[in-house]
């Protein structure tokens, strides 16, 4: 293999080949495949569009008309409609939860004009495959023709293939398309980063999802009108998707196979009962507006607080298989560490907040461990509602007029004029002392004494109980 912007030193292929820039022809393109040794040769995605070609395949939108959601992405003049448009030239980063519609924007931004389109995954694709892909991108330029290089899951290739990209996508000898599920500020090296726009795709609404099942249920390229689904059994086609396009239309095609196996000559109506014999899931009559969102909701708050590990972990399952947000579930779990946790076991907010990050960067069906996780981990801590108490009775007084001026010594003395003012004179730095705290007024005057946090003797509390008392009285100068 070549350098990677060298003269090819092994190449044997006919001189005519790269004599002079010239319009590309339809036998060019087979020779430069062999001669760099890049199988294959298509100026799209790989696609099977037959009756035998799954659901989602056929359905992958042809045109921006025919994509739902993402439109934060593809308002006019966005980057990414302009890249898909023809117009744009810069690199992009695709990053978000799958079947949010990556890998269908780099296949329509490999159909603009002029542009040869040529994908790798990062499961499989080594850096010589990768240098082949540049190399022969680079010969294709002399044809006037721009090379799209689609690489799926970035994030897995190592940073010395992600190195192998930069000139290249430096020089624009291609224009990169990557696609990952990870955030790519923590898997995709920085110099490639700093080439690259970064653009992140949102799970598609409930709206989407049941908009692109209809349309797979009507149009020829998908089921042609063969079968009629009940509302019930598309809204749980609904939950169940997740904000995830394949996942909703793979439920979808194995439906409409059961109802039509089981209509005969009859009509082929995909039922509530059908999708769930189909898909092996039982529907969970759960309404995310109505009193099963609740009901389920308020039952595993209170169990987590009740400190039942396993109730919690059946309401948070019958969430989970209903569809329910993720992100409202993850919420819930970070105001629960505080709310009822507190500072009898800090972690536990720790986990949670680690659980909505997982939630982020990786999404679902992945980050229902890390949920499970901070859920276990809420359940089982020890409880106290000191924090909740704690401000409760602070945000009383304040709500009551309880607000009294700042002590002088406290207030701001960085301006001119503060010390004339009064202002910060006196205050005296806790760190100059050998114990790091003394006897100094901090609260309003109407307030000193006033103890707001009560600690428990449970858990991480237990210490807290016996510490803070003496704080307080070095602080309040009663010792």
């Amino acid at each position: 293999m070549s350098d990677l912007f060298g003269a090819n030193d092994q190449s044997a292929e006919p001189d005519a080949l790269f004599e002079a820039p010239r319009e590309p022809e339809a036998d060019v393109e087979p020779e430069l495949r062999r001669a760099f040794g890049v199988p294959g040769g298509t100026n799209a995605l790989p696609s099977a569009t037959g009756a035998t070609a799954p659901l989602a395949a056929r359905m992958r939108p042809a045109s921006l008309d025919e994509v739902v959601g993402q439109q934060h992405l593809l308002e006019p003049g966005a980057p990414l409609r302009r890249l898909v448009e023809g117009s744009g030239a810069a690199s992009v980063v695709l990053y978000g939860p799958p079947g949010t519609g990556k890998t269908t924007l780099a296949s329509l931004i490999s159909g603009a004009t002029g542009r040869r389109f040529e994908a790798l995954s990062a499961l499989s694709a080594g850096v010589k495959d990768v240098r082949a892909v540049i190399d022969l991108a680079r010969r294709r330029l002399t044809h006037g023709e721009q090379t799209v290089l689609f690489i799926d899951e970035v994030h897995r290739f190592s940073k010395t293939q992600q190195d192998a990209l930069l000139a290249a996508v430096e020089n624009r000898i291609v224009l990169l398309v990557a696609a990952t599920t990870e955030n790519p500020s923590f898997s995709v090296v920085a110099p490639l980063l700093s080439r690259s726009l970064v653009l992140q795709l949102q799970p598609l609404g409930p709206g989407d999802i049941r908009s692109l099942l209809e349309r797979a249920r009507t149009d020829t390229r998908g089921l042609a009108g063969a079968v009629e689904i009940t509302d019930d059994a598309l809204d749980h086609l609904v939950r169940l998707a997740g904000g995830d396009a394949r996942r909703a239309l793979t439920a979808l095609e194995a439906s409409a196979d059961t109802a039509l196996a089981r209509s005969g000559d009859g009509e082929a109506i995909i039922d509530l009962a059908t999708v769930e014999s189909s898909i092996d899931e039982a529907a969970v009559r759960y309404d995310r507006d109505g009193d099963q969102h609740y009901d389920v909701a308020s039952a595993f708050i209170k169990s987590l607080r009740g400190s039942d590990v396993d109730a919690a972990l059946h309401y948070l399952a019958r969430m989970i298989v209903a569809g329910e947000d993720p992100r409202f579930i993850a919420r819930r779990l970070m105001i629960q560490a505080s709310e009822e946790v507190g500072m009898a076991d800090p972690t536990a907010l720790q986990t949670a907040v680690a659980a909505a990050q997982v939630v982020q960067q990786v999404g679902m069906p992945e980050a229902q461990l890390a949920l499970a996780q901070a859920t276990i981990h809420i359940a089982t801590a020890p409880k106290s509602g000191a924090v909740t108490a704690a401000l409760g009775a602070a945000i009383a007084d304040v709500r009551a007029g309880k607000a009294g001026p700042v002590p002088a010594h406290l207030r701001d003395g960085h301006y001119q004029g503060a010390q004339k003012l009064g202002n910060a004179i006196g205050y005296k730095y806790p760190h100059s002392h050998p114990d790091g705290v003394l006897a100094q007024q901090y609260a309003p005057d109407e307030l000193v004494g006033v103890d707001y946090y009560e600690p428990t003797g449970r858990g991480v509390e237990r210490e807290l109980s016996a510490r803070l008392p003496k704080l307080r009285r070095i602080v309040r100068g009663e010792r």
